[in-house]
């Protein structure tokens, strides 16, 4: 078995890698966008430099492993992965390769090819690998799963895993909260991680906390610098799918063209649609967010900065479920 430097190295490799014009890297790049309508090559940058910065820096992976035990038993863990952005299930794949278990992958076909190139560059550069790493279909005989996935997938996982030790993730989605004091330069922040991934990472904010009377011109104009969302054909099918539902159904809502807001209590939006709630005490709304099973992460002055929900750390783990600790407990 690889030692936990070696696999600090090989990982810290990765992230070089990863950051490299390596051209059999860009050609996956370029299967993965032709293999998903979603993933589109900016996006694919953002999540390859998040990675690479937050998770694959060696000094980052040596304080994040030193604070857990090894396991006291190594044994096969399941991985279901996600993939609705690019590269959502590398964390998971990242803990269970630094926990030292051996690991059974069932991936996404949404995100396939980014995540088996990069296992097959670890397996090119230390054969190992490929003892502690496999990709199947189908997941039986583990002694442990992860799985990620919707409300309804997540009964099935239930009834299939529920035995074993489990962690098993539903639908999650961000907010952020806003006091009206934002600059300019705040809001174009938020924008960020509004329409990063076109809004279909769980931390992608997907709902505004706004206080009564708030005034959302400034905001919607800032936000028409992402009008570029437009030119894709799958956003702009679902703008003008809405647009229509509301219209039809005289819903009132604010647009800048390229945005639809509407005021509506629930966490989850739809693509190109954006909820907003108004809030009068702050300090109950937060404590109200961050009890909430549906929260993943909340965006504003008091919790993450603008601009920053689109690139976690190593710590911050899906669920608020420390997978690390599952791990190492197992």
């Amino acid at each position: 078995m690889l030692s936990l430097d070696s696999r600090i190295e090989l990982a810290a490799r990765l992230g070089q890698y990863m950051l490299s014009g390596d051209e059999a890297w860009l050609a996956a790049q370029q299967r993965a966008i032709q293999a998903n309508p979603w993933f589109t090559p900016g996006d694919i940058s953002i999540a390859i430099n998040s990675i690479a910065a937050q998770y694959l820096d060696p000094g980052n992976l040596r304080q994040w492993t030193a604070r857990y035990p090894a396991p006291a038993h190594l044994v096969t863990v399941g991985i279901v992965m996600a993939g609705n952005i690019p590269l959502v299930g590398f964390h998971d794949l990242l803990c269970g390769f630094m926990s030292g278990h051996k690991l059974a992958l069932k991936l996404s076909s949404k995100d396939r090819v980014l995540i088996l190139h990069l296992i097959d560059k670890l397996i090119e550069w230390d054969l190992e690998v490929k003892e502690q790493i496999t990709v199947s279909e189908v997941l039986k005989g583990c002694d442990a799963y992860i799985a990620t996935g919707s409300n309804n997938t997540a009964r099935y996982f239930e009834q299939y895993f529920g035995k074993y030790p489990h962690i098993i993730r539903k639908n999650r989605t961000s907010v952020a909260v806003i006091d009206g004091s934002e600059t300019e330069d705040e809001l174009r922040r938020l924008a960020q991680d509004v329409f990063t991934y076109y809004g279909l990472g769980c931390r992608n904010v997907s709902q505004l906390c706004v206080p009564q009377g708030y005034d959302f011109t400034t905001l919607l104009n800032v936000f028409e610098e992402h009008d570029n969302l437009m030119l894709h054909h799958k956003y702009k099918n679902n703008y003008d799918y809405y647009l229509a539902i509301y219209l039809l159904n005289k819903v009132p809502y604010l647009t800048n063209g390229s945005v639809l807001l509407i005021q509506n209590d629930i966490p989850f939006s739809a693509v190109s649609v954006l909820h907003y709630r108004f809030y009068g005490e702050k300090q109950e709304l937060l404590s109200a967010l961050t009890a909430s099973e549906d929260i993943q992460c909340i965006v504003g002055k008091d919790a993450v900065p603008f601009g920053m929900a689109q690139k976690p750390s190593l710590s911050d783990y899906a669920d608020g479920v420390d997978t690390m600790a599952f791990l190492s407990a197992l």
